[in-house]
């Protein structure tokens, strides 16, 4: 296998497209297979709760588990105070966008301008 350093331009280019391929296709075959069939309502009340249980697998690790995978307990304050207020926005409007900047806008406040 080549270094990055030793590819050539056209090498980076087939990368670029091979990424851009396996990018594209779990997006695209959904999509053809759900664009011409009722989706019950059932999924759909389902897939309600996909960004709240996407915040959860996301945010636990990062705010609990440290590098070397052993669980924090302490020193982590304001990370936890923003999860929790990011779980209930995320819980209460089931929007990820909003989810998302709340959450860089409490981790900046809580960790860097008040030191929590």
């Amino acid at each position: 296998m080549q270094s990055v350093s030793s590819m050539s331009s056209m090498d980076h280019l087939w990368l670029i497209i091979c990424c851009a391929v396996v990018a594209f296709i779990p997006r695209f075959f959904p999509l053809l297979f759900f664009t011409k069939r009722q989706i019950p309502e059932w999924f759909n009340e389902w897939m309600r709760f996909v960004p709240v249980s996407l915040f959860t697998a996301l945010v636990v690790k990062s705010v609990f588990v440290d590098s070397k995978y052993n669980i924090m307990t302490s020193g982590n304050l304001g990370m936890i105070i923003s999860s929790i207020l990011v779980g209930i926005i995320a819980y209460r409007t089931r929007s990820m966008t909003l989810s998302v900047i709340i959450g860089l806008a409490s981790v900046m406040i809580f960790v860097l301008v008040l030191h929590i």
